[in-house]
C-alpha cells in the first residue's frame, strides 16, 4: 500500500511539472504579451514594465525563476490585476466556485444515481421513458440556456430567486441548477445503462436463483459493480465543477475562478493562466486518486498495489 501512495505522489509531481512547463512555453509562444494594448504603449513604459516583472530576461531564466516559485507555492503576481498575486485571486475566487460546485455535486449524486437505478429497475415503463427523455434533454441543452431560462422564469417572472450574486440562500438555487444540469442528466443515464448491464450478469441470476431477496440482489451484489463507471466519471467531474464555470459565473454575476481564468486568457496574463491551470491539474489529480481508492472499497477484488 505504501508503494502505491509513493508512486502516485511521484507521478502527480511529475504530471504537474509537465503541465506547468508546457503551459509556460505555450503562453510565451503566443504573439503579444500581458502589456499589449489596442493603443500602442510607449517603448519606455513597456521596458519598465518588463524589467519590473523580469520579462526582459532570457526565456529559460524566466522559466527557472517561475519553477522555483512554484516549488515554494508562489505562483507570482498578476500582470493585469495590480496589487494581486495569483494566490490572492485563487483564494478570492475558489470559495465562491467551490460553494456552488459542492451544492451541484450533492444534487448530481443524490438525484442522478437513484433516478438511474429506478429507471433501470423499471425498464420500458413510463417512468423509464420519462427519465430517459429528461436525461437526454438535459445532456443536449447547454448550461447557459438553462441558466437563462432559470433567470427568466424563476427570477424575472415569478420573483422567487435573485438574479445575481449570493446574498441570500435562495441565490444559490439558480447557479446550482444550471451548473448541475448536464452532469445530473449524464450520471442518471450512465447509472441506468451500467445497472442494466450488471443485472444481466450470471452472478445476479445466480443470486436470485438462490432465493436472495430483491433488495439484497440489487444493493449488495449489483449496485457496487454498477457504480464503478459512475464513480469514474464523478471524480473528474467534481474537479471541473468545484473550480468554476465561466458561463454560469458570468450569467449570475459570481466572483468565481472561472471569470478570472477567462479574463487572464484574454489579457495574456501569463502567471494567472499558468497558476489556474496548475491549480486545476492538482485538483484533478487528487480527485482521480480518490476514485482509485473508492474502487478498492466498492470492489474488494480491486487492489491498489495490484
Amino acid at each position: 500500500m505504501e508503494n502505491y501512495y509513493i508512486k502516485r505522489f511521484l507521478s502527480a509531481i511529475f504530471t504537474i511539472f509537465i503541465i506547468a512547463t508546457v503551459t509556460f512555453f505555450l503562453m510565451r509562444a503566443i504573439p503579444g504579451g500581458p502589456f499589449t494594448r489596442e493603443r500602442q504603449v510607449p517603448d519606455e513604459i513597456l521596458r519598465t514594465l518588463e524589467e519590473k516583472y523580469n520579462l526582459d530576461e532570457p526565456l529559460f531564466i524566466q522559466y527557472v525563476d517561475y519553477m522555483k516559485g512554484l516549488v515554494q507555492l508562489d505562483l507570482g503576481p498578476s500582470y493585469r490585476i495590480l496589487g494581486y498575486s495569483v494566490v490572492d485571486l485563487i483564494k478570492g475566487g475558489f470559495p465562491t466556485s467551490a460553494k456552488i460546485g459542492a451544492l451541484a455535486t450533492i444534487l448530481i449524486i443524490s438525484v442522478g444515481v437513484p433516478v438511474g437505478i429506478i429507471s433501470a429497475l423499471k425498464q420500458n415503463s413510463a417512468i423509464d421513458y420519462f427519465v430517459t427523455f429528461m436525461a437526454t434533454l438535459g445532456v443536449t441543452v447547454p448550461s447557459f440556456v438553462i441558466a437563462t431560462l432559470i433567470i427568466y422564469f424563476f427570477a424575472g417572472q415569478l420573483g422567487w430567486i435573485p438574479t445575481y450574486g449570493l446574498n441570500s440562500p435562495l441565490a444559490y438555487i439558480g447557479p446550482t441548477l444550471a451548473l448541475s444540469g448536464y452532469s445530473l442528466s449524464f450520471v442518471s443515464r450512465l447509472t441506468r445503462s451500467s445497472m442494466l448491464e450488471v443485472l444481466r450478469q450470471d452472478y445476479v441470476r445466480t443470486a436470485r436463483a438462490n432465493g436472495l431477496s430483491e433488495f439484497k440482489v440489487i444493493f449488495k451484489h449489483a449496485l457496487k459493480n454498477a457504480l464503478i463507471p459512475v464513480i469514474t466519471y464523478i471524480g473528474p467531474m467534481v474537479a471541473a465543477i468545484l473550480t468554476g464555470s465561466f458561463v454560469i459565473e458570468r450569467i449570475f454575476a459570481l466572483p468565481g475562478m472561472g471569470g478570472y481564468f477567462v479574463e487572464s486568457v484574454t489579457n495574456r496574463d501569463y502567471t494567472v493562466i499558468i497558476g489556474m491551470t496548475v491549480f486545476y491539474a492538482t485538483f484533478y489529480i487528487i480527485m482521480v486518486f480518490f476514485v482509485d481508492v473508492a474502487y478498492s472499497f466498492i470492489d474488494p477484488r480491486i487492489k491498489l498495489d495490484g
